[in-house]
């Protein structure tokens, strides 16, 4: 319902409730709608593709419902241009990530440049409301905000298929949160241009490749989470990476380097220290091996003359001119 203050700014709160069956389509009669917050019901329907004609709409969370199907663009030239925040986690989405709808979020695109904590708090010249959202990983209900805070939830799906490149475009975006489907493929080096981003989960997906080394610019990363994917090679080094722990990438065999304890230089694990020092001194296990060889075979010599022959002459003959050599 619309605020008292803010008569030309109608927000729709019904989260926490037991609503269930279709959503209804005269919603989309709604033109001027800001917020739309229906988290934590049992709707049970496809996605609501018709809200696209909603161009106003600012917040759309679906969260924890029973949606399901694949999310597709429907006729709308630019579908949600001012959406800011989208969620649609702990559903049952499936098919690929919803990329003709990320491309369109031109509300997520704008980025303020004075990124502070105050950023986020509502004065009297800027649209102000309240939502619950899933912030680095706990549940929290932002109060007095205002639209500049910018997230994306997809997470607890059945989304497949690789991460769009256009999500790097979103300059603005503070929190992504992609965890707990079945995505494969790597992740987009565009991502680096994502500086305003504060937290990022990728966690529980089939993601595999290298960690790109752009993700060190994003001075503002706080939370990441890459863990329980099929990623390898070398872990970047510098920025907030110096900060996060070995959780951010637990369940990755293939990762190394720090902060994990296993070593990228291979090297290492071929043999003992001490081993290299004594081949550096020229008395290494290879000359112990070859000295060995020889003394055995020469030994094996003697004994068939002595023992086979019986010619101790020949012995003591050979024993007096190697002494005397």
């Amino acid at each position: 319902m619309p605020r008292p203050d803010k008569p030309n700014w109608p927000t729709m709160h019904l989260s926490g409730n037991q609503l269930d069956g279709l959503l209804p389509r005269s919603l989309a009669h709604c033109t001027n709608l800001k917020v739309l917050d229906l988290a934590g019901n049992n709707i049970e329907d496809t996605f609501p593709h018709w809200l696209e004609s909603l161009q106003e709409l600012q917040v759309l969370s679906l969260r924890s419902n029973k949606f399901h199907g694949v999310i597709t663009c429907f006729g709308a030239k630019h579908p949600f241009p001012r959406l800011k925040i989208f969620d649609v986690s702990n559903n049952n989405f499936s098919g690929p990530l919803p990329a003709s709808y990320i491309k369109n979020f031109q509300g997520m695109v704008s980025v303020n440049d004075n990124h502070t904590g105050f950023k986020y708090k509502c004065n009297q010249n800027l649209y102000c409301d309240s939502v619950e959202l899933v912030m680095k990983g706990c549940s929290r209900e932002l109060v007095n905000i205002f639209f500049a805070f910018t997230t994306i939830d997809l997470s607890n799906n059945m989304f497949e298929g690789g991460i769009p490149i256009v999500i790097g475009e979103l300059h603005s975006l503070i929190g992504l949160n992609l965890s707990h489907n079945a995505i494969t493929g790597v992740i987009p080096g565009s991502f680096g241009n994502l500086k305003n981003l504060e937290w990022l989960d990728l966690s529980w997906n089939r993601l595999k490749g290298e960690i790109p080394v752009a993700l060190i610019n994003l001075n503002f990363l706080a939370v990441l989470n890459l863990s329980q994917n099929q990623f390898e090679g070398i872990i970047p080094t510098g920025g907030q990476f110096n900060t996060f722990g070995n959780d951010s990438y637990a369940g990755n065999p293939m990762l190394c380097g720090f902060p994990l304890s296993k070593s990228c230089n291979k090297s290492e694990d071929r043999l003992p220290h001490s081993t290299f020092q004594h081949e550096e001194s020229g008395f290494g296990w290879k000359a112990v091996a070859v000295g060995y060889a020889c003394g055995f075979l020469f030994g094996m010599l003697l004994g068939y003359n002595v023992f086979m022959t019986g010619k101790l002459q020949w012995l003591a003959s050979l024993v007096e001119g190697v002494f005397n050599e």
